[in-house]
């Protein structure tokens, strides 16, 4: 993994998801009008993201070559979510919708990840990055949480572009576990 956004982008999605998750949940608690109907929702994240974490690890030769396409989909989820500003009749099955495709996506993405020889730098910078950043965002006074989801949103297709055009120039040969090597064109 010797280019930059190979290296970091799988760690600026990993922080973002925690960081953002907390506004996420305040837009997933206006949307869902009950508690009841909230803890659905996120059964239905938790299910979606076991599955896609177990298609991942089902493969055989894993398809590396879909990562740029789940930040692009997940930061596409994330400027729809920022972007409902207000509530009508079909949002809590819209909001179902979200939930089992963000919940697939980052599952998938969990399962990538992990697999990854920067994996172990990633969980001690995760632990270190989220903390500070929640610190600096506590000092932050913003009316909406949709502006926080909605920028994270476009950093994640911004990633996913930057990860697709990196993808396209060249081969590169990415490291799976210590003896595997998968190469990507």
């Amino acid at each position: 993994m010797k280019i930059l956004s190979e290296r970091y982008v799988p760690l600026v999605v990993t922080v973002g998801q925690v960081v953002i998750f907390p506004y996420y949940i305040l837009w997933l608690k206006e949307a869902s009008l009950t508690f009841t109907l909230f803890t659905w929702l996120f059964a239905a994240f938790s299910f979606s993201a076991a599955l896609g974490y177990r298609l991942f690890q089902a493969r055989k030769k894993p398809a590396i070559s879909f990562i740029p396409f789940l930040y692009m989909g997940m930061g596409g989820i994330y400027l729809l979510v920022g972007n409902i500003s207000t509530s009508f009749e079909v949002l809590p099955y819209l909001t179902l919708i979200f939930q089992v495709i963000l919940g697939f996506l980052q599952g998938y993405h969990h399962a990538w990840h992990i697999m990854q020889n920067t994996f172990r730098l990633h969980a001690i910078n995760h632990y270190l990055l989220v903390g500070m950043i929640m610190v600096g965002l506590s000092f932050v006074k913003i009316i909406s949480p949709a502006i926080f989801i909605t920028v994270f949103g476009t950093i994640l297709f911004i990633c996913g572009l930057v990860f697709l055009f990196k993808k396209n120039k060249d081969s590169v040969i990415f490291k799976l576990g210590d003896n595997e090597e998968t190469e990507v064109e």
